[in-house]
Parts: C-alpha cells; structure tokens; sequence
C-alpha cells in the first residue's frame, strides 16, 4: 500500500457539512507512510476539538483504513500562513463571542456554561468576561482567586479546568466602572496582549449586551471564528437581537448560531408548560437569516440558583443542564465547520 492508496479509501469519507469527501474538500493535510513500522499518519484539517461532527470524521478516518493492516495515527491542525509573530493569540484554536442585542436575556449565563460545557467534554478552555459595566462571571464560576502578575505579564486563575479573565478583577469590590471609549479599547487591547492564555481549544468572549466600543474593539482585534447571539423569544429582544447580528454582519463574521434562552417555564407543582415570553422566537429568527438554531433552554430556577452559587448547571444532571449540552456540541459542530470550510476555499 502506498499514499495514493491511502488517499483513495480516504476519498469515500465525507464531510456531512460541506457535502463533499474530505479529499477533495482539502481536509486531509498530509499522509505519512511508514512501510517499515506498520503505520500511517494521517494530519486532518479538523479544528474544532470534541466537536462530535469532527470526532465523526475521525472515526470514518479510522474505519476507512482499518483493513489495511496499518495502526493509524491522527493528528489535526489548521493551517495557518500568519507566523506566531503575527498571530494575536497563536495558542488560542477558536475565539468564540457570546453577544446580545440587550441585557437580561441570558447572556453570560450561555457563556459560562458553554464554556463549563467544552471543558467537561475535554477541551481546554478559556473564559474571558468582556462585560466592561456589567462584570459578574466570577461570581457565576466561584472564582476567589485574582489573577497573578510579573508586571509585564497576567496569569488566570482558573476554575472548572477553565482559565478566567474579567473585567471584575481590575476594579473595586462594588465599584462602578465609568469608562470613556478609549479606555475600554486600551484595556482590551492591553488583556489581550497581556494575559498568558496557553494553548486553548476554545476561548469564550463574554460580551456585553448591545453593539459599543467593546464590541467594536474585539471585532477590530480578535480573528473571532465566530459569535453565539443568545435571545429570549420575546418580540423585543429579537429586535435587539437581529442589530447584533447586523453589527457582525458588517465585520465579515460568522454567526454560529442563534440561542435561546427562558424557552417557556414548566411548572414543578401543576406539571404545565406556559410559554412566559412567546414561542419560538428565536427558531424563528435563525430562520428568517439562514442561521443555524443552536437550542432553546427553559426558564428553570435551577439556572439562576447555578449562577449565584457559582454552579454552572451544564454539570448537573437534567433537562435543563441537558439543553445547554446540546447547544455545547452545536456550537462547536459549527466552530468546525467554519474552520473546514475556510481550508476548502483557501485551496
């Protein structure tokens, strides 16, 4: 057996997103036939770690060549034509916004435990509390520890097998934080230079609610793979929703989906489902722009008693902690698929 051959039984394995064989498509970066020890090593162009979509692939990867009598090795990796100078954060896999049009809709609780919800699965993630007026993620993640410094560089603290940025540490206990544009691009600016990330899979960015300077700044800065807009069902936040969808619109970058958050409330003592804030507003806007709809997670009190106890709810057992796995692995199933197809069109 030689590496056309290799490449040939490759050539059956498909990629269910981008609809063509994972050959054809440029998945497979490199094929490394070792005659001698009894091995292949296959590099694949998959860059959304535990995402069950590339997990897939992987396995068809192995199924495809497991009659030849070869141990098969994997390895993934995306390429990239920026050297480590070059790159913002050359650690750091995928940089995921978590954004809204208003507050009060959920927001940092997605992003905690979609970043709770990635580390569980095995990732290695970061969380970066983005919210400049609002910061309150530490409390959501019990994080007493405060960052550690050199004075030229800041080591996270970390929680949940997650490395912790925010905007809480850097203020007062209780103080609010009265910021002109400019010094919201500088501090950004200056903890994304600054804070050592490591290497990540996944680093989350908080957002705070609307489309200002901090969202501006991030767009301007961070090579985002994409952004989660979360919103309730409800008529107004959908409005608010849809401008932010808009605002990434604008700066070329994809959406990776729609989130919906308070999806109706079941009733512990009479058993009935009433739908407090509408009904499928959030299916729908993803819909109406051709976007993938991430889940719908219920208003469930459990949510809110995770958050002040610093229990993100994704690690319990549940409906509720069940509905935010799902949106979990679509957000990083899609991840991937940005990831695959900016490979496809760069061949």
């Amino acid at each position: 057996m030689n590496e056309s051959d290799v490449r040939e039984r490759l050539a059956d394995v498909r990629d269910p997103d981008l609809g063509d064989d994972i050959v054809s498509l440029g998945v497979v970066n490199d094929i490394d036939l070792d005659d001698g020890a009894g091995t292949v090593h296959v590099s694949l162009a998959l860059g959304a770690p535990f995402s069950p979509t590339e997990s897939s692939i992987a396995d068809d990867v192995r199924d495809a060549l497991d009659d030849t009598g070869l141990d098969v090795e994997l390895s993934a990796s995306i390429p990239d034509d920026l050297s480590a100078d070059e790159q913002v954060l050359p650690g750091v896999k995928n940089v995921i916004a978590v954004a809204s049009g208003k507050g009060g809709v959920g927001k940092s609780t997605t992003a905690v435990n979609l970043a709770a919800g990635l580390s569980e699965l095995g990732a290695r993630v970061g969380l970066f509390d983005a919210d400049v007026y609002g910061p309150n993620v530490p409390r959501m993640v019990s994080a007493e520890q405060r960052p550690e410094t050199d004075g030229e560089t800041i080591v996270p603290p970390e929680q949940f097998g997650l490395k912790l940025m925010s905007m809480d540490f850097l203020t007062g206990e209780d103080d609010p934080v009265i910021w002109r544009g400019p010094m919201v691009h500088k501090i950004i600016t200056q903890l994304v230079e600054d804070v050592e990330w490591g290497e990540l899979d996944y680093l989350i960015m908080d957002l705070p609610p609307g489309t200002g300077d901090t969202q501006l700044t991030i767009l301007q800065t961070l090579p985002l793979t994409g952004a989660v807009i979360v919103t309730t069902p409800q008529d107004v936040a959908l409005d608010d929703a849809t401008k932010g969808l808009r605002m990434f619109g604008k700066h070329d970058t994809n959406v990776l989906g729609i989130a919906e958050n308070m999806s109706g409330f079941k009733c512990p003592d009479c058993g009935g489902f009433h739908e407090i804030f509408g009904s499928g507003g959030g299916k729908a806007l993803a819909a109406d722009h051709d976007l993938p709809y991430l889940g719908g997670v219920p208003l469930d009190p459990s949510v809110r008693t995770g958050g002040d106890d610093g229990e993100p709810i994704v690690l319990a057992e549940g409906e509720t902690a069940d509905a935010f796995k799902v949106i979990v692995e679509n957000v990083a199933d899609n991840a991937g698929v940005v990831q695959r197809r900016k490979v496809s069109r760069g061949r």
